[in-house]
Parts: C-alpha cells; sequence; structure tokens
C-alpha cells in the first residue's frame, strides 16, 4: 500500500447488588472516559509506542457474540483500526468466552463458562506477553449476583496478577449495554440496567485508582436497542462497530503511538484537495 492510499485511508477513518456506601462513591454520570492526571494543564501520554501484541480477555461479546462473522466482532475491528494508523500491525489474541464471569468466587460460577477470568490468566493472557490488554468484565457477573465489592476485589487481583508478570497497558471495559435482563434465568437474571451503570462507575474509579484507561461501552450504545442482537444480550453487527470505536477513541487520544505514522506521513504527502470548481460555483 502506498503512503498516499493509507494517507487517504487515514483521513477517511478520522473524518468518519452492592453497599450503598460503595455505590456512593461511584456517580452514575461520570465526566470523563479516562482518569484524571494530577497536572490537569499537560495530556498524559498513556504509551508513546506501536503496539504489537492485543489481547482481549472477556465474556461472550469479546468472544464475537454475534457479530455474523469473525472479523465484525468489535476485537477484530479494533485490531483493524489500530492497524491503519501503525506501521507495524499488531497481533490480536482473542480469549473471550461465552459466559465467563471473574473469578470461582463468583455466585454464578458453577454455571458460567469455564475457566474464570482468573483461572487462565497465564496461559491466556501472560504467556502471550501483550503490550495491549483491554480486560471486558461485569456484564456476567453482575447478571450472576455477583456483589460489586467482590467483583472490584477479584478486578483488582487480577491487574496485580498480570502486572506480577509484564507491563502491558491495561484498559477496563465497563458492561455492555443489554435490554434482556429477565431472559436467561435463574442464574443469570439477577441485573438491571441501574446495576450496570454500578458497575461501570465502579470500574472507572478502579481504572483510575490502578492506573489503567477506561471506556465506557455501556454509555456508547446511547440505550439504542437497535445495537443489540435479537438474543437481547449481544451486540449485533453495528453494535461491534460502536464498540470498537469506543475502545478506538480512548487509545486514540491517550496514546500517541498511534499518531506516529501519521506524523511521519504529514510531513511528505502533498496537497490533494482541490476546492478550486466549488470555489467558481459561488463566483459572481
Amino acid at each position: 500500500m502506498t503512503n498516499v492510499t493509507r494517507r487517504t485511508i487515514l483521513t477517511s477513518t478520522v473524518a468518519a447488588g452492592a453497599a450503598s456506601a460503595i455505590l456512593s462513591d461511584f456517580p452514575r454520570a461520570a465526566a470523563q472516559d479516562t482518569p484524571q492526571v494530577a497536572a490537569p494543564n499537560k495530556k498524559r501520554d498513556w504509551w508513546d509506542k506501536e503496539f504489537r501484541t492485543l489481547v482481549t480477555l472477556g465474556e461472550s461479546t469479546t468472544a464475537g457474540g454475534w457479530a455474523s462473522y469473525r472479523e465484525r466482532a468489535w476485537a477484530h475491528q479494533l485490531a483493524r483500526t489500530i492497524n491503519e494508523f501503525q506501521r507495524v500491525p499488531v497481533q490480536l489474541i482473542n480469549v473471550g468466552i461465552g459466559a465467563n464471569v471473574i473469578s470461582t468466587r463468583s455466585p454464578s460460577y458453577e454455571y458460567s463458562g469455564k475457566p474464570a477470568a482468573l483461572e487462565r490468566l497465564d496461559p491466556h493472557v501472560i504467556r502471550h506477553k501483550p503490550d495491549l490488554l483491554i480486560v471486558s468484565y461485569g456484564l456476567n457477573d453482575a447478571r450472576g449476583g455477583t456483589p460489586l465489592a467482590l467483583f472490584l476485589e477479584e478486578m483488582e487481583t487480577l491487574i496485580a496478577r498480570v502486572r506480577a508478570s509484564i507491563q502491558p497497558l491495561i484498559v477496563l471495559l465497563s458492561p455492555y449495554y443489554i435490554t434482556g435482563f429477565d431472559q436467561y434465568g435463574p442464574h443469570f437474571n439477577k441485573a438491571t440496567l441501574e446495576i450496570f451503570h454500578q458497575f461501570a462507575a465502579a470500574t472507572r474509579k478502579l481504572a483510575g485508582d490502578k492506573d489503567c484507561l477506561f471506556a465506557d461501552v455501556l454509555s456508547c450504545y446511547g440505550n439504542a436497542d437497535w445495537l443489540i442482537h435479537h438474543d437481547t444480550v449481544h451486540a449485533n453487527d453495528l453494535g461491534h462497530r460502536v464498540v470498537a470505536n469506543k475502545v478506538f477513541e480512548v487509545l486514540a487520544t491517550n496514546c500517541s503511538g498511534l499518531a506516529k505514522e501519521t506524523q511521519e506521513l504529514e510531513k511528505q504527502i502533498p496537497r490533494w484537495r482541490d476546492e478550486s470548481v466549488l470555489q467558481r460555483d459561488v463566483k459572481k
């Protein structure tokens, strides 16, 4: 692919239940998708290199349900978008498992898709040595009755175990938007949209406390039911695109490494726009 072609792609792409004491710390309407940094007048650069290995750890929507084919799953769309801007392609390793929960301590563990996240960190994450790790949990734990305090404790353990071996940039995702809270009982019907927002706000705060980025994929749906598959839980093709766009937005606005090729190309790409015809159309 020529530099001009890549520049064209770049331009078009850019244009185109928990204790009340705990929940009170997590307002539903938080203002930012990323943790507040110490110096408010200086933007923090979270990652100044190009990404080499991306691992997506999560549940069924992470795995790709119910995109019409693999390449339309949000993880694959995200990797493809990253590769539009990098000189070296990122390798995607998608380790989503349907009905997965965060740990064996989750109340719905026996009815979940096993092994739980904390059981599979070594073979599914650490072994691959990712420099970008996206962790997507909360949906099944909330639906399965995992107390929010327990969920946060286990997520904190997950982050610590990863960082004891490798040092990737970690992005935590909120639960996804769903409509079928009462469709999958009796083991996965214990949540509401309000509980999802509580999990999202708590995950946001944990991300800030543990030096991770956060992507609010719950809110990015805009409560649009047409982004949901007819099973009322998983994203459809359009929903997967919205999720991928949101995660990429968080990465692009916090990681200068994604801009390296763009910054090199802009030094040599000739001007390709020609507005002369449009200007002549209105001249008298």
